[in-house]
């Protein structure tokens, strides 16, 4: 997924693997607690197993000092984003960095980038590099294969200044290797020492909670909203056509998908819904988030609940009646481009391509019209949805950096966590005013050019709290906002949310084998029993004994939720 895709939005994101087949925009909350790091092994300079929270983590954390920049015109609610629907006045936009922090010294940072990677030295890395005092060599990696990129760098002896990390990349020896490769920020930032840079301060200390990597302050978050990021998105212009209902059950959804299929006029009801029906089912989410203490006292990870069999079960139910679109079967393809071509009346995708699709779409096909569904749970009654954590992407400093290295990385974060309604926002959102946007109607709106080059890179580095804003598209802000506040109501916590947890090296692999054998599954390439198997081996190959794991990490922290 792009994160900001074509938006002004640093609005609630990431958390799938592939930022658009993941989560990223970015999403924000807390975790309690007693103290300190369990389970730990090793010191700063090597890899530390656990999670820090409590008054431990407290002593790490910088200072919180609210913004007092551009009031939003929706309040946050139910862990969403805030929203602004007005305009700006662009003339009048304030100063967020008036003085620049950096003093222009090389920095080379290391990023996903989703498309095609603009040209070095173009106008909006130039024009950037000199309002924030920074001088960035941007080294853009494909984000769709970045861990693998990630991995081969932390593996090396030659990593740059700094490095974008998400969180859907922490898996086997990446994790580990965060602690051993980053550095602490707290000289920099814990306390008061991050009033130096006022829009860091401003990033909800939730955010900056999970950002602790082996008992260090390691991460420089983009904060992401409590809510679910992945949207079942349909077309309403086509429902409305066809006098469709938008199902409120699996059963009416298996229901309507069959009638709204005709493979003779390759119009087929979805793509593969596995994301949505994790939701729908209330599966618990993947990694660390998915151990959860139960109402019966005992501690569970995802795949030993029914409810993550039904929901596979189901999927696969989608393709078996033939409403999946073949290519999705396939597994190839974009299924966004199926939606919008009307091949396909139902898709999940997160939250940025409400509005990135309805600008997409706006002049070519006029009628085009992008709805999210709400969530329905498996009995067609309430849903039971599961807070994401509280940032799912941070950017991160090496070790071994010089002090005006470090100087300068924090100046550059400082500058792309400026608050919505800024000078600095409107650098980082739209780049130039003439070369990459024009100002229309007091409403700024990307060329081509902007729309290439205003791209993935500096959103990356930091983040101002959740919102979203789209000056051009009001109603779409409202709408996302809205959809947020709603599903936000059935939101519930696990017992490891808003803790950053390292988990021992020896587990590294162990659920690598699961996303492939539902991909498998679902299509009906793979068997119950196989499925049923591989949560046996998970069992016995280590997950019992990741379980007492993190029920003494859970013991000694306190439950996050």
């Amino acid at each position: 997924m792009k994160p900001n895709a074509a938006s002004a939005s640093a609005s609630s994101g990431p958390s799938r693997r592939s930022f658009l087949a993941s989560t990223a925009v970015a999403t924000a909350a807390v975790a309690g607690g007693m103290p300190l790091l369990t389970a730990c092994s090793g010191s700063d300079s090597g890899s530390r197993e656990g999670a820090t929270s409590g008054k431990a983590a407290d002593k790490l954390l910088p200072a919180y000092v609210a913004s007092t920049f551009a009031k939003p015109d929706i309040p946050a609610k139910n862990g969403s984003a805030t929203g602004y629907t007005g305009k700006v006045d662009l003339a009048a936009l304030a100063a967020s960095v008036p003085d620049k922090l950096g003093t222009g010294a090389p920095l080379k940072i290391m990023a996903p980038l989703w498309g095609a990677p603009p040209k070095t030295g173009n106008p909006y890395y130039k024009t950037l590099d000199e309002v924030a005092g920074t001088k960035i060599t941007w080294q853009n990696q494909d984000g769709n294969t970045y861990g693998e990129k990630l991995g081969a760098v932390l593996a090396s002896s030659s990593i740059p200044d700094v490095v974008v990390v998400p969180d859907w990349e922490l898996v086997g020896k990446i994790s580990s290797a965060v602690t051993a490769k980053f550095m602490d920020l707290g000289p920099y930032l814990a306390g008061d020492k991050v009033k130096k840079y006022p829009n860091l301060a401003a990033i909800p200390s939730d955010a900056w909670r999970v950002s602790i990597f082996g008992g260090a302050l390691r991460g420089i978050p983009m904060p992401a909203a409590s809510v679910p990021n992945i949207v079942p998105y349909y077309r309403k212009d086509i429902f409305d056509k066809k006098g469709y209902t938008v199902p409120k059950s699996p059963e009416e959804f298996l229901s309507w998908a069959k009638e709204a299929t005709s493979a003779k006029a390759k119009v087929w009801a979805c793509s593969d819904m596995r994301w949505s029906a994790a939701a729908i089912f209330g599966v618990l989410p993947a990694g660390p988030l998915g151990w959860n203490i139960g109402d019966d006292g005992k501690l569970t990870y995802r795949i030993e609940h029914p409810e993550y069999l039904e929901h596979l079960e189901w999927v696969r139910k989608l393709f078996a009646a033939g409403v999946v679109h073949p290519d999705d079967k396939a597994n190839t393809g974009v299924p966004g481009q199926r939606f919008t071509a009307g091949q396909v009346l139902v898709y999940d995708q997160n939250m940025s391509d409400w509005y990135g699709k309805t600008t997409e779409q706006a002049h070519s096909n006029p009628d085009f019209v992008i709805e999210g569904m709400d969530y329905f749970g498996a009995d067609g009654g309430n849903p039971t949805l599961y807070a994401g954590q509280p940032a799912t992407i941070w950017s991160m400093i090496r070790k071994g950096a010089s002090k005006e290295t470090i100087e300068n990385a924090l100046a550059a974060a400082n500058f792309a966590a400026a608050p919505y309604g800024t000078k600095e926002r409107m650098y980082v959102d739209y780049g130039v005013e003439g070369t990459h946007y024009t100002v229309e109607n007091g409403v700024p709106v990307k060329n081509d050019r902007g729309i290439q080059e205003v791209n993935n890179a500096w959103v990356l580095l930091a983040a101002p709290a959740p919102y979203l804003a789209h000056p051009d598209l009001p109603e779409i802000t409202r709408k996302q906002v809205e959809w947020q506040q709603r599903q936000g109501a059935f939101v519930k916590k696990t017992s490891t949310y808003g803790m950053n947890i390292v988990e021992p090296s020896r587990y590294a692999t162990l659920r690598s084998q699961f996303e492939q054998l539902e991909i498998d599954f679902v299509r009906g390439n793979k068997k119950l029993s196989d499925i049923q198997q591989a949560i046996s081996t998970w069992k016995s190959s280590g997950g019992d004994k990741l379980r007492d794991w993190y029920k003494q990490l859970l013991d000694k922290n306190g439950s996050g939720n």
